[in-house]
């Protein structure tokens, strides 16, 4: 970077405020303390070690391993290594466009071999100032002459970078002289496509700090930094996503109980009986009065989860048929079943320890008899079939949760196979991953549903966390 950038003592507070505001928009829970903290830090630690200040920072603020992603990403918007143009990029004339007609580019070729070079020396300090490079030769858009249009791209930049396909290259520097390849060699292809995924981290983080000095660190830290796990779209999570959303199931899962568990108890101590109350007093004249409770003894509810596994909608049914077999503990009875347009009970696959469990989506369209001949969502079907073969099922003690986008395909929803299972079940809820203002458009039938039963919005694990704590019944 340009000279290292050491902020004054109102510069500093600035900074923090904005870096602990910026993580509470992502749903962190900072309070005054760790933010007083997090001040002695700094004033302990100084500016002299960057790393050991986003230590300290961190071990201050923050209070799951889960959330350290999100921080490190705010964090290097309000305390940059530098600020401006990094002095080896100075010089790098800005590439508007491609060469056309395939011409070669000198300076494309000539980077991306410095890039090699550094990628096969895992060189970091290397790679940072060539992350630097790259933006400013590649990632740079607009002209300035229209307010707010203008601004630097990770995307375009590794977009004409292309560093991924130095796989190769890279991987014969390092080779043994011999050339002789081994076993040795995915190993170290791996390594390499490590290095390469940080490389492209070092261009976006260095894009973002270039817009932060442009349009301010809090609305790109709003903007462009990734969501905690808790908190991604269901319907808009990737592979990589899902995977982080399947570790969060258990410590999901331990602090559900807890509160369940907490709720249960309070029921458990049931309402006040008046006229046992009265009589007690009798004797002290009503001071004081020690009221009396009519006991109950609390059973553990029933569970039935009737899941829509098709499309993209197969994470959200996923995540929370994980997170309820985690909590069965719970409940004296959990029953799972899964639906593409056909009904068939899943509990026995979701129970089974000898597989996979974030490949549980795809063990149920393999083994469960889920589609019938063809392959898009029924709804009104599969609500039909539960209700003619499954219905016993559900008992005046059974809370059922049905989980899906409701969007049909046009085909008849079967409102009432619906109303007969809520006929029978002590309550049902329909928890929907997409949100509201969706329900009314394209093929959804999710209005008609909610004026059957309950409809919620429930688009990330937190959203599902707060409904299965408030909506399921204890007892």
């Amino acid at each position: 970077m340009s000279a290292t950038h050491t902020p004054g003592p109102q510069d500093t507070a600035a900074r923090l405020t904005g870096l602990v505001r910026a993580l509470r928009g992502h749903g962190l829970r900072i309070g005054p303390a760790e933010t007083v903290d997090a001040a002695a830090v700094l004033d302990v630690l100084g500016f002299a070690d960057r790393e050991q200040m986003r230590a300290g920072l961190a071990a201050a603020l923050l209070r799951s391993g889960g959330q350290r992603a999100v921080f490190d990403a705010a964090f290097d918007l309000f305390f940059p290594l530098g600020v401006g143009t990094p002095e080896a990029a100075r010089h790098v004339a800005p590439q508007d466009d491609a060469p056309r007609f395939g011409r070669p580019d000198p300076a494309r070729e000539e980077l991306r071999e410095r890039i090699a070079a550094a990628l096969a020396a895992d060189d970091r300090a290397a790679l940072g100032a060539l992350a630097g490079e790259a933006i400013e030769a590649f990632g740079r858009y607009g002209n300035g002459s229209t307010p707010g249009s203008d601004g630097w791209s990770a995307h375009q930049a590794l977009g004409r970078l292309s560093p991924e396909t130095l796989l190769a290259r890279v991987l014969a520097a390092l080779r043994e002289p011999d050339g002789a390849q081994d076993v040795s060699d995915l190993v170290l292809a791996d390594e390499i496509r490590r290095r390469i995924r940080d490389f492209r981290a070092l261009v976006a983080g260095e894009a973002r700090r270039r817009v932060a000095e442009l349009r301010g660190a809090e609305r790109i830290a709003q903007r462009a930094v990734a969501p905690t796990a808790d908190r991604i779209d269901f319907l808009a999570a990737g592979r990589d996503q899902l995977a982080e959303l399947r570790r969060t199931v258990h410590p999901l899962a331990r602090k559900l109980a807890t509160r369940l568990a907490a709720r249960r108890r309070r029921a458990a101590r049931g309402r006040i009986d008046l006229r046992r109350t009265l009589r007690r007093s009798l004797s002290t004249g009503g001071v004081p009065l020690r009221p009396a409770y009519r006991l109950r003894r609390p059973a553990r509810p029933e569970l039935v989860l009737l899941c829509d596994v098709s499309g993209s909608v197969a994470g959200f049914a996923d995540f929370t048929m994980l997170l309820v077999q985690a909590m069965s503990e719970q409940f004296s009875k959990v029953r799972v079943f899964a639906f593409v347009n056909r009904t068939a009970e899943v509990t026995d696959l979701l129970t089974r320890g000898d597989t996979d469990p974030a490949r549980l989506a795809a063990r149920i369209l393999t083994d469960a008899e889920v589609m019938g001949h063809h392959g898009n969502s029924d709804y009104g079907s599969a609500l039909g079939g539960f209700a003619e073969r499954h219905l016993d099922a559900v008992g005046p003690r059974t809370c059922v949760l049905v989980l899906g986008d409701a969007r049909t395909n046009h085909r008849d929803p079967n409102l009432d196979a619906l109303r007969r299972i809520a006929g029978r079940a002590r309550r049902v809820f329909w928890l929907n991953p997409e949100q509201p203002a969706l329900w009314p458009t394209g093929d959804s039938a999710a209005l008609a549903y909610a004026g059957v039963v309950e409809m919620h919005s429930c688009r990330n694990a937190r959203r599902l966390g707060e409904l299965i704590a408030r909506l399921l019944p204890v007892q």
